[in-house]
């Protein structure tokens, strides 16, 4: 099992969301970003735990955590004309973007902030606390997703 932080805005679909589904299933589409897509495509597995993060908002940070429960394969949103993604230059034969399906797991009684996750000893490797660290998929070392869901959860 890996650990991932896939990057939301709360306004177009939030941990809330996706704990309303009916099935609190959602697949993860959109991602529109090469480095991402790599992850999506060849490094997100059915199993691996992902922190739901909040961006663009008042508080932003982690919000709750998901859970894979579909390996990567072709977001359909690149084929359809009529949607945002769409994506001209795809085809279903060279399909160029992925997406996985999470399901909601828990939301936490509050979000943990950035800023505090920027002030945590022993948060060095994340890229969301590194310079350019702007993917809105990116992996977390076990150790770094255990002592951040711990601060999360106390």
């Amino acid at each position: 099992m890996a650990y991932w932080l896939f990057k939301t805005e709360p306004d177009a679909f939030s941990i809330d969301d996706l704990a309303s589904r009916p099935d609190q299933t959602e697949p993860w589409d959109g991602v529109r970003n090469y480095q991402a897509r790599n992850f999506l495509r060849d490094g997100v597995k059915l199993g691996d735990k992902v922190f739901i993060y909040h961006s663009s908002c008042k508080l932003v940070g982690i919000a709750g955590v998901a859970e894979v429960v579909r390996d990567g394969y072709p977001d359909t949103t690149q084929f359809n004309p009529e949607s945002k993604y769409y994506d001209p230059k795809s085809s279903q034969d060279n399909p160029r973007w992925y997406r996985v399906d999470v399901k909601f797991v828990e939301k936490f009684s509050s979000v943990l902030p950035l800023s505090v996750i920027k002030t945590m000893d022993g948060i060095t490797e994340l890229p969301l606390v590194k310079k350019g660290g702007r993917l809105s998929i990116m992996p977390v070392e076990e150790a770094e997703w255990q002592q951040l869901y711990a601060a999360a959860t106390q």
